[in-house]
């Protein structure tokens, strides 16, 4: 695998039609490094997640925002983070650090961020830097793919 280390930012409409763009500028960075199909589907899994609650819940329908995505390929791992300005639903994805959920606590909101999860090595929730909105970051590592 390469030794070099590569970012991009993308920001998209926040707009369900726009998610596929952020889909595909994540298969195209992944191209650079030695990405297995299997891991290049699963952050494609956790980014529509991430993208799709943002579109849903960051923004009042009258009033349009954009998605922030950022990605970085290291030699060693793979970062998404997905950002949003909008009004905020940290409490609604829960404790990161809490355990997962069963099957009988799982909503259609709690589901997208469990399946995050456990595409994930790592997942880092907090504000956007704006101090209003969303930041997701996942990680998945990549040695031993």
């Amino acid at each position: 695998m390469s030794t070099e280390s590569y970012a991009v930012r993308l920001q998209i409409p926040a707009k369900a039609e726009y998610i596929t763009l952020g889909r595909l500028a994540l298969a195209a960075l992944s191209t650079l490094g030695e990405l297995s199909d299997e891991t290049v589907a699963d952050l494609k899994l956790a980014l529509t997640e991430a993208c799709s609650n943002s579109v849903r819940h960051a923004y009042d329908i009258e009033r349009s925002g954009t998605v922030d995505i950022v990605y970085e390929l290291h030699p060693d791992r793979m970062v998404v983070e997905v950002s949003d300005e909008g009004r905020g639903v940290i409490t609604d994805w829960g404790n990161i650090d809490a355990p997962p959920l069963s099957p009988a606590e799982l909503t259609e909101a709690g589901l997208g961020m469990e399946i995050i999860r456990a595409l994930s090595d790592d997942v880092q929730v907090s504000e956007s830097s704006g101090g209003q909105g969303l930041r997701l970051r996942m990680i998945k590592l990549l040695n031993g793919q």
